[in-house]
């Protein structure tokens, strides 16, 4: 399999079919991409300890996603030098 280019994070779970249509685009083009749930609020250690990981595999950018709040891409540009949008 190919290394993920683009990590796609979630809030929660409940953010998943909101984002269904981004992940159908970066398929449709053959974009790596991986999807998780991280919280900045409720586990902010495995955001960071994801976020280290991701970075090591390959992922070149971030989007982030958690419902109306900027806590997640605020949190994860604060641990990486890489995009977040």
């Amino acid at each position: 399999m190919t290394s993920p280019k683009v990590a796609i994070l979630m809030g929660s779970d409940s953010d998943a079919d909101r984002l269904q249509p981004c992940f159908d685009h970066l398929a449709k083009f053959g974009v790596p991409f991986e999807a998780k749930v991280r919280s900045a609020h409720r586990t902010p250690a495995a955001l960071v300890t994801y976020l280290a990981e991701a970075e090591a595999v390959g992922v070149q950018v971030f989007l982030c996603a958690a419902g109306s709040a900027a806590h997640l891409a605020g949190v994860v540009a604060a641990h990486t030098l890489k995009p977040v949008m």
